[in-house]
């Protein structure tokens, strides 16, 4: 399995990139990569050379900049070498922790869509307090808006992907709505709730509101890009401020708090680990014609060591193989 990597995408980078490949590298002998980047940078920080590829090159994708223009003007820039080694064969898939609409343009211009997929989704994997496989959701931010069909497509590939990287034998899917009647919702929630509820293989539980989201209500949730992004962000800046303002009351509390902190301590921790959403890897765009995942650009080494075995589990599981043959089977209209 050979994986293109956009070395100079993050942070931190290529630090943190060549720290998680190498950890994965280590631990998995069926893997090799291909890193793209400056390698007077890269190469310094090597452990090892084993199973690991330099392609040289001085150009990378900023992240305020316009992403499309980014990659059309920027041919030699790192992501866009990783995405044509993707499209020539050379790679099995592409990782990057650079620009989120960068790396959305060069999947769908360079990689390419899966044929019978209108619009590809960004899927995240998020925590939940009932379970340790977490649930997935999607849209959430790929695309502003989108039609039923679109969300039919997204709770296909949401459910062959729950089935094959997070073990779940039977994937509750459930429709983010304003409401758990199949009435509530506009037309889009409407119509897309009715084509749920008729597609085969599909373990449908109906409309699901957000105030249920991390109590683990579904495995698959699909929404809009618009609305995911909208809860994704909401979900993010609430664990962030919660966990702050804990440290900040223990901290500022005199003695008596920090003797509360200190016996607390286990028992935050788990809560800290289990709301670490960097275990689960990055976020796929789905509906692409290989892997392709973006880590957050401030990830860490574990980050990119987990997303990178995420990438291995869909490779090893041949999910969008299952995905091509799955729309080539079967009419999925975009209306």
């Amino acid at each position: 399995m050979k994986i293109a990597v956009d070395a100079m995408g993050g942070d931190d980078a290529p630090k943190t990139i060549v720290e998680g490949v190498e950890r994965a590298r280590d631990e998995k002998a069926d893997l090799e990569f291909i890193l793209y980047g400056d390698e007077q940078q890269i190469k310094p920080l090597l452990k090892s050379a084993a199973h690991i590829t330099i392609v040289h090159t001085d150009e990378k994708i900023e992240q305020d900049e316009h992403p499309v223009k980014a990659v059309r003007k920027k041919k030699n820039a790192s992501l866009v070498l990783a995405a044509h080694a993707v499209k020539d064969g050379e790679a099995d898939a592409l990782f990057s922790a650079g620009s989120t609409g960068a790396l959305l343009a060069a999947g769908l211009f360079i990689v390419g869509r899966i044929k019978g997929i209108d619009r590809p989704g960004l899927m995240p994997t998020l925590p939940a307090v009932n379970n340790d496989h977490g649930f997935v959701m999607l849209d959430v931010g790929a695309n502003a808006d989108n039609r039923p069909g679109q969300l039919q497509q997204y709770a296909i590939m949401g459910n062959f992907y729950a089935r094959d990287v997070r073990k779940i034998d039977n994937p509750r899917v459930g429709l983010l709505n304003n409401g758990s009647e199949a009435t509530k919702g506009d037309e889009l929630h409407q119509e897309a709730h009715k084509l749920l509820d008729e597609t085969d293989g599909l373990n449908f539980i109906g409309n699901i509101e957000s105030n249920g989201l991390l109590d683990g209500v579904a495995d698959v949730v699909v929404t809009d890009g618009f609305t995911g992004n909208a809860v994704l962000k909401s979900i993010e800046g609430t664990s962030h401020t919660l966990l702050h303002e804990i440290k900040h009351t223990i901290m500022n509390s005199g003695v008596r708090g920090l003797l509360g902190g200190a016996l607390l301590k286990k028992g935050i921790g788990s809560i800290v680990d289990k709301f670490d959403a960097s275990r689960y890897g990055g976020a796929v765009l789905l509906g692409l014609k290989a892997p392709v995942i973006k880590a957050h650009g401030a990830a860490d080494a574990r980050t990119v060591y987990y997303t990178v075995l995420q990438i291995r589990e869909m490779l090893e599981q041949q999910t969008i193989t299952k995905f091509i043959d799955y729309f080539n089977e079967h009419d999925i209209a975009t209306k």
